[in-house]
């Protein structure tokens, strides 16, 4: 599955904070640019990982159709 989203990365006096905008709850740190792109990609599995698992738990007994999503922004 390919989706473009958008990483933002903030200098801060400790480092980088790093967000994607599209994506609620995935945010991180890091003491450099590329440890803050290495941390968001993982942040970003987390996210997804996590989706996933609440939303079988919540209808593990009715019935869920999932699809294919292609957006264009």
């Amino acid at each position: 599955m390919k989706l473009d989203l958008t990483a933002v990365y903030v200098k801060v006096p400790e480092g980088y904070i790093a967000f994607v905008e599209e994506l609620p709850g995935a945010n991180t740190q890091g003491v450099t640019l590329e440890e803050a792109k290495e941390n968001l990609q993982e942040a970003v599995q987390l996210v997804v990982e996590a989706n996933r698992e609440m939303l079988s738990l919540e209808f593990q007994d009715g019935e869920v159709h999932r699809e294919p999503l292609h957006v264009t922004a």
